[in-house]
């Protein structure tokens, strides 16, 4: 158990915090703001545990799978959140969450034939402007209200564009599938 791992399961561990604070009001008008600060450090983590790993040549196959499950749960966490507290509409939610349910199918198609297949580019940026948007809906300052809706589009654009790329890049793991 590496660090880099222990910071992906410290990711997984602030979920449930994050949400009790999102959703509960358990210390007033600052739950909101501790909610943020949960969600910015847990997102934090995720920067540092891949260039931790990646740095001192700490990649695991424990990374590899749990890494990009542990971003999976906090991002959709936020998102479901966000839709009960009426910040996104729920279509662009779904479009998300089904975004990563055919990723992570795949990913398990492409695992049973002995391919590995690493995120790419596309899937880092749309990883960072979903996590952007939701600092900015978790704040909700009105001053940047404009800017909020701008990274939302981005972010929606990005799940979309890295579903294809991901698909159009891996498209012969779907191959001989009975």
């Amino acid at each position: 158990m590496n660090l880099p791992n222990k910071l992906t399961i410290f990711r997984v561990i602030l979920i449930p915090f994050f949400v009790v604070f999102m959703m509960w009001p358990v210390a007033g008008d600052m739950s909101k703001w501790i909610a943020l600060a949960i969600f910015v450090v847990a997102s934090l983590t995720d920067l540092l545990d891949g260039k931790i790993a990646r740095k001192y040549n700490l990649i695991t196959d424990f990374g590899k799978f749990m890494d990009p499950l542990a971003d999976k749960m906090l991002v959709i966490s936020a998102l479901i959140c966000l839709v009960a507290l009426s910040k996104i509409p729920a279509w662009i939610v779904v479009i998300i969450v089904c975004r990563e349910f055919i990723i992570s199918g795949f990913r398990l198609v492409a695992a049973e034939k002995g391919t590995v297949i690493a995120a790419s580019y596309w899937g880092k940026f749309k990883t960072t402007f979903q996590m952007i948007m939701v600092i900015l809906m978790i704040a909700d300052l009105p001053t940047l209200s404009i800017l909020t809706q701008i990274i939302m589009w981005i972010a929606l654009l990005l799940t979309v564009i890295s579903l294809v790329d991901y698909l159009a890049k891996n498209k012969g793991v779907l191959k001989d599938i009975k």
